[in-house]
């Protein structure tokens, strides 16, 4: 079955043809600028080319991008027949929305009630869907939720120490972020180890935006993020765990409101605000000579490292560590300082392996003797939003 993933942002609009029957990605498509000046849209096959045209609005990206894939020199496929349904990457909308669902014009508007639970993601995203509804009214649209690999999580992992009726009125509580990615690591986990019953699986999404997950049997028991993004270990940009008191300290300091110390929060703080100019991880590993550098780099470890001790013990123990996403696939060195001195864990790590083993492929970097394994495993949200898809379009 041929399923296109959509992932609608506030500016930029990815597009991927896959092919479900053995996994084979078609096409990408990737608009960015969009009601910018300059728009243009980027498109990989065999190869890739950049095209540039106007695109006042999502609509018109969308409309570029289902034109592509149909052109007569450069399309993959003859006919937008072809193409059977349409996942929708969605962030949060709550308990209600806690599986993957298809979508029709009842639910789309349900879904546009809860949009507030991820106000700058939701729009942009509920938006794509409404385009590809209008522009391919015949073809399946179904959500899939950032959420929903996290709607196992116990009471006691995802409930705050606040009054009870934030839950019961306005459900206040844990919900994650990057579930779509956790779940493929556990699938591809069940891919390399068999059966995960008994199993226990730290799964580390670490780039611009991270999380740590805990899976046990197979199922998400806890994770870093929380009611927002904003929850977990140190990022690019956003600070992780904080004590809560400082968003006051922030707004009497800086003469701010909430919301702009939260923006504070989530655009200037992370690795950026100790750093004082870098949020990307290759610029600090090139400039660890520098205190404050240093400092960002140690401090991004440690929350790892906790986080990692933390879901040991939640789940008596870990049998794998998964590092996944951009830095935890391709930083050697984050990999090697979370797993420095770890031996209580059982955890022996190969560091030659771990500076010599070729990108983009999946790799162990624990030694034979160790008890805990160590895995490198690309993520493909995009692949498991198309079986998600698939499954659920089947099933109709």
């Amino acid at each position: 079955m041929k399923v296109l993933v959509v992932n609608s942002g506030s500016s930029s609009l990815k597009v991927q043809l896959m092919e479900t029957v053995g996994g084979k990605v078609l096409a990408k498509m990737y608009c960015q600028r969009i009601g910018l000046d300059k728009p243009f849209m980027e498109y990989k096959t065999d190869s890739k080319q950049v095209i540039e045209s106007a695109m006042p609005t999502h609509k018109e990206a969308f409309q570029l991008a289902l034109n592509t894939l149909v052109d007569k020199k450069i399309g993959v496929i003859k006919s937008l027949d072809e193409i059977k349904a349409v996942g929708h990457r969605l962030v949060n909308f709550g308990e209600k929305y806690n599986q993957s669902v298809v979508i029709d014009k009842r639910i789309l508007k349900d879904m546009e009630k809860n949009a507030g639970f991820a106000p700058l993601h939701n729009p942009p995203a509920l938006l794509g869907v409404s385009i590809c509804m209008e522009l391919m009214p015949k073809v399946k649209q179904v959500a899939v939720f950032d959420t929903a690999f996290h709607s196992t999580m116990p009471e006691k992992a995802y409930m705050y120490a606040i009054p009870y009726e934030f839950y019961s009125k306005n459900k206040i509580r844990r919900y994650g972020a990057h579930g779509t990615s956790h779940k493929y690591i556990a699938y591809k986990c069940k891919e390399l180890f068999g059966s995960l019953k008994g199993k226990k699986i730290i799964s580390c999404h670490i780039g611009s935006g991270s999380s740590i997950c805990a899976i046990k049997d197979g199922k998400c028991i806890d994770t870093s993020m929380g009611y927002t993004p904003l929850a977990g270990i140190i990022m690019g940009t956003r600070s992780g765990d904080i004590d809560p008191a400082i968003v006051k300290e922030i707004m009497s300091v800086k003469k701010i409101d909430a919301n702009q110390a939260i923006d504070l929060l989530n655009k200037q703080s992370g690795l950026l605000g100790v750093t004082g100019k870098y949020s990307d991880l290759r610029d600090i590993d090139a400039h660890l000579d520098q205190p404050q550098v240093k400092l960002a780099f140690d401090m991004l470890v440690y929350s790892i490292k906790k986080y990692i001790g933390a879901y040991a013990a939640a789940m008596n123990g870990v049998d794998y560590i998964i590092f996944t996403a951009g830095v935890g696939e391709n930083d050697a060195l984050v990999r090697e300082a979370v797993c420095k001195d770890m031996e209580y864990l059982g955890l022996e790590f190969d560091s030659k392996l771990n500076k010599t083993a070729p990108r983009g492929t999946i790799q162990e970097f624990s030694k034979k003797s160790s008890k805990v394994k160590v895995y490198r495993i690309p993520t493909d949200e995009e692949y498991m939003i198309a079986m998600e898809t698939a499954s659920l379009v089947n099933k109709k």
